[in-house]
């Protein structure tokens, strides 16, 4: 089944489509007592170039977590989609407008209290999923889901591949963690944590991608074609930057904002269709393999 086929042309734009918001109560009782599992993503509203909307770190993940439910389903395992949170933390992008900065004790606290509704409501295991990059944003997001365990008791894990867990200094044999290797986001981190030092060495000819660059909008393409700016994109040049530009760039705020004027780093020209339909597949089917072992586990 193509990715395509489970996103029509209103799910990719909506991002309440296919989630308990479109669901009545008495649906979302009955599938807590059939045992149904919780998929939340936590995204933002940030600047993303001049082609790409300031929602896309929300329609991304909202993309794949439909893909995951319908993937699941396939396999005999029901879920239900969260609405995903998108008031997070930007601290690259903070000097940039529409990229409001939520406080991250704040973001702890909403989460720890919607996890005890949906222990309240008799779920067992909730899957959380990140949209954004910035480090202190996912720092904060397995600093709720651990405070949420606390709480309720309930199994609450953090979806992540394991080159961005190490990046932001989580250890992956980290009990909060469902672990995810080979999907388009582990990519983006595994190049990340290369050129997480500025000793480490990257080949001539090779440049970083990181923001709203081929990668990223190649995705939008996929789900959200209708919000990319074609026309502009089209003209964008690949900033061109290495090591040295992306260590300034993660420095945050007017360092950023002086390093991409524009908002992106990468190459936006470059992105594909193509690109962005096979990254978008293999990211669903990574997160559903990594959720049914966790289950599996969790079963005995």
């Amino acid at each position: 089944m193509s990715v395509q086929s489970t996103i029509d042309g209103r799910a990719g734009l909506d991002i309440f489509a296919d989630t308990i918001a479109e669901m009545t109560w008495l649906e979302v009782d009955q599938a807590a007592k059939d045992g149904a599992v919780l998929l939340w993503a936590f995204g933002v509203i940030e600047q993303h170039g001049p082609h790409l909307p300031t929602g896309t770190d929300v329609y991304l993940p909202a993309a794949r977590l439909r893909g995951v439910r319908a993937t699941l389903a396939q396999r005999g395992i029901k879920a239900l989609i969260v609405p995903p949170y998108y008031w997070g933390v930007n601290v690259v992008s903070g000097s940039f407008p529409a990229s409001p900065n939520v406080r991250p004790e704040v973001i702890k606290e909403l989460m720890a209290d919607v996890f005890a509704g949906f222990a309240r409501d008799g779920f067992r295991h909730v899957f959380c999923f990140s949209g954004h990059g910035d480090a202190l944003h996912n720092r904060t997001v397995h600093d709720g889901i651990r405070l949420g365990v606390e709480r309720t008791g309930l199994d609450i894990s953090f979806v992540i591949d394991a080159a961005l867990a190490q990046r932001i200094g989580l250890s992956l044999d980290d009990p909060h963690l469902t672990l995810v290797d080979g999907t388009p986001s582990a990519h983006v981190a595994a190049r990340a944590a290369q050129v997480s030092s500025p000793s480490a060495q990257v080949a001539p000819g090779q440049y970083v991608d990181v923001h709203a660059g081929q990668w990223e909008t190649s995705m939008m393409m996929s789900c959200c074609a209708p919000l990319v700016r074609e026309s502009v994109r089209q003209t964008l040049k690949p900033t061109n930057y290495g090591v040295e530009d992306l260590m300034t760039w993660r420095q945050g705020y007017d360092a950023a904002r002086r390093k991409t004027p524009l908002g992106y780093f990468g190459d936006p020209a470059a992105a594909t269709l193509a690109q962005g339909e096979r990254s978008l597949a293999r990211s669903i089917a990574a997160a559903a393999d990594a959720i049914e072992r966790r289950l599996r586990a969790a079963a005995g």
